[in-house]
């Protein structure tokens, strides 16, 4: 089918930018860690960094996004593509307006905030001003990285995802040239150093914008601002759609801080150790299941504008097939390779042998909720195509209250040292409680998906992967032991590296074995 090749093709594109971009950042942490450390002054960045970050979430990629590129992809589809830059530039308006109002109304409570510290009983000054300069520098990059999720969205809905996809490599590479930068200045205080860093990613942000804008015009949608149209009832649609989704966005936000409080309460090291754990997961979930959940959208919108749903649903069983083909595996190799892949990424100096245990394990329980993870990301843009934002929003409510209960048994009832396997387990529980929870909804809504098509190829998969997991469990003492005369720093490296290309060996023999039909398809979906 078209769409289940186009999906295939536009995945490998967004997929590989990602992947850049993940690199990018490793490049970027290590730089970081070195000349900034992990003092006050990188307490108080990850506090102003993390204000924008949060209106990105939940006004930029996440719920805007969601809102607004249906309802686009819909105008294009039904009536014209000035019609829906109308429609686009109204709703762009309307959007940097509002932001650009929150940014100087935050400004103003900062100055009021520095006016009356004493009153407030803020007595931390050092780390109260340089908090505080900190955030007015990165607040107007709040407007830039909306603008730029707002351009994104466009591109995407237009079938345009390689400058979508290349956007965050933007803010990478201007942020490891301001470290490089710094590198030649050994003399400057550290909270010089961060605030240099925070006025890089400012200008990165414009940067961001400015391109995705020039993009937009090329495209055909030009960006400039317009007053008019602000009571259309596609542009209402989108803000109550919007304000739905930023509900949605906002739970998960309020699971995650959940998460890190009760991470806190559970040992001094957890929450570290979550989310060391959790960044080596987003190395395959950030590349494959963010690359497909970002294609499916524009996707599914346009399909169900067509109100071709038995294309949706082939264009999901296609992408799940697909997501699963490589997730399976990777979840496999991750779960009985966490030890190592741990050691060799992060132990050395702070991070000692008893650290790559505590991170091991729960690389290894998140290992085990990887497909499901994947899967997730392409069941939300299902409901989100149809302007649905209340279901996602729903089983979004119902799995952090579930995810809350279960936090607090594992901290109440585990041993120190596993109670942040208890927390990771209960993440992985809680997302398949969602799955299934959005399956049952899509059913009723739509009709079947297919799932029993996919039943026999993803047992396939599913025996090939664990096969692969067997093997390199029983062959992970032979590895270190050949590479053991490589010393200490590259006999582990070299070990690893060893054992991921024999899974890849054992896993593609085992595809052509078993899966030759998923593998041809995928092939073909592939070249198409």
């Amino acid at each position: 089918m078209a769409s289940g090749r186009s999906i295939l093709k536009n995945t490998f594109t967004v997929g590989a930018f990602t992947a850049l971009s993940r690199v990018l950042g490793l490049v970027r942490e290590m730089f970081q860690s070195r000349l900034i450390g992990a003092g006050m002054e990188q307490s108080a960045f990850t506090l102003a960094f993390a204000i924008p970050n949060m209106a990105r979430k939940l006004f930029g990629e996440g719920a805007l996004t969601a809102a607004f590129v249906p309802v686009f992809k819909g105008a294009a589809e039904s009536e014209s593509l000035a019609r829906a830059a109308k429609l686009a530039r109204s709703v762009m308006t309307m959007v940097l307006l509002v932001l650009g109002a929150v940014v100087v109304l935050s400004m103003g409570a900062l100055e009021l905030v520095v006016k009356f510290r004493d009153a407030l009983g803020l007595h931390d000054m050092e780390r109260l001003k340089l908090t505080i300069r900190l955030v007015k520098t990165l607040l107007p990059y709040m407007i830039f990285i909306c603008g730029a999720a707002f351009g994104m969205g466009v591109l995407n809905s237009l079938g345009r995802f390689k400058a979508s996809s290349f956007m965050p490599c933007i803010l990478n590479v201007c942020w490891i040239g301001m470290l490089a930068w710094i590198s030649f200045f050994p003399e400057l205080r550290m909270d010089q150093r961060i605030h240099r860093v925070a006025m890089a990613i400012l200008v990165a942000g414009a940067a961001q914008m400015a391109f995705l804008f020039w993009r937009m015009a090329q495209a055909g949608v030009v960006p400039r601002l317009s007053f008019a149209g602000w009571r259309d009832a596609k542009v209402v649609l989108v803000w109550r759609n919007l304000g739905v989704a930023a509900l949605g966005a906002g739970a998960i936000q309020l699971n995650y801080l959940l998460d890190q409080l009760l991470a806190y309460c559970a040992s001094p090291w957890a929450a570290g150790v979550i989310g060391y754990a959790e960044r080596l997961m987003d190395l395959p979930l950030g590349v494959i299941g963010v690359a497909f959940g970002t294609v499916l959208l524009p996707t599914f919108a346009g399909l169900f504008a067509q109100k071709d749903v038995a294309g949706a649903r082939a264009a999901w069983g296609a992408s799940v097939q697909s997501l699963l083909f490589i997730m399976l595996p990777a979840a496999a190799g991750l779960f009985v390779l966490a030890p190592e892949i741990t050691a060799v990424i992060y132990e050395g100096r702070a991070f000692d042998a008893l650290a790559t245990v505590r991170v091991s394990r729960a690389v290894a329980v998140y290992a085990l909720g990887l497909g499901i993870f994947g899967v997730q990301k392409t069941l939300v843009p299902w409901f989100q195509a149809q302007n649905d934002m209340k279901t996602p929003l729903r089983v979004s409510l119902v799995t952090v209250c579930l995810n809350a209960v279960l936090n607090i048994l594992a901290v109440a009832l585990l041993p120190v040292d596993w109670r942040h396997v208890g927390l990771a387990t209960s993440t992985v529980i809680c997302a398949a409680v969602g799955c299934a929870l959005l399956l049952v909804r899509a059913t009723r809504t739509n009709g079947s998906l297919g799932l029993g098509a996919l039943a026999r190829p993803v047992a396939r998969m599913f025996a090939a992967s664990v096969a692969m997991g067997a093997v390199l469990w029983a062959a992970r003492p032979f590895a270190a032991a050949a590479c053991a005369g490589l010393g200490a720093k590259l006999g582990p490296i070299a070990s690893l590296g060893l054992l991921i290309a024999a899974g890849l060996a054992l896993y593609a023999a085992a595809a052509l074995v078993l899966m030759r039909d998923s593998v041809r398809a995928l092939l073909h979906r592939r070249r198409a």
